[in-house]
């Protein structure tokens, strides 16, 4: 039986439509809110329909020399198309992607993941600096 985190992939966003982007400064200032945007299909389209879409977005910051990642937010989409009508029959959808601010005093590594219905979980991360 395989561990729960052999079952996350991974790749470069720029050539892969299901890793999550992570974009936020490569240095923040300790104790002062930032920003970090996390998306899926940034460089490459991912689909958004009733019956392939990115379900949702979780965000961990890892700070150095602490043994365990904070949740920082967990973003579910839950509009797809899908109606009484039908798949892909409602005007309404949400698009995989949000935008979280958090601060730290130490440095350390966000973690992003993603949930596709079709092609499962996805990993990306990002070292970041706090001066």
């Amino acid at each position: 039986m395989p561990d729960f985190k052999d079952l996350f992939q991974s790749a470069d966003w720029k050539a892969e439509k299901h890793v999550p982007a992570i974009e936020s400064p490569e240095k923040a200032k300790k104790g002062e809110f930032f920003k970090v945007a996390v998306s899926v299909g940034k460089e490459i389209a991912h689909p958004n329909k009733t019956e392939h879409h990115i379900r949702w977005i979780d965000i961990f910051f890892h700070p150095k020399g602490e043994k365990f990642p904070y949740q920082i937010a967990k973003v579910e989409f839950n509009a797809h198309g899908e109606s009484v009508q039908g798949p892909d029959t409602s005007s309404i959808y949400t698009h995989h992607e949000t935008v979280v601010s958090f601060k730290t005093e130490k440095p350390g590594t966000i973690f992003a993941s993603s949930y596709c219905n079709i092609h499962g979980l996805w990993q990306a991360s990002k070292e970041i600096d706090v001066e």
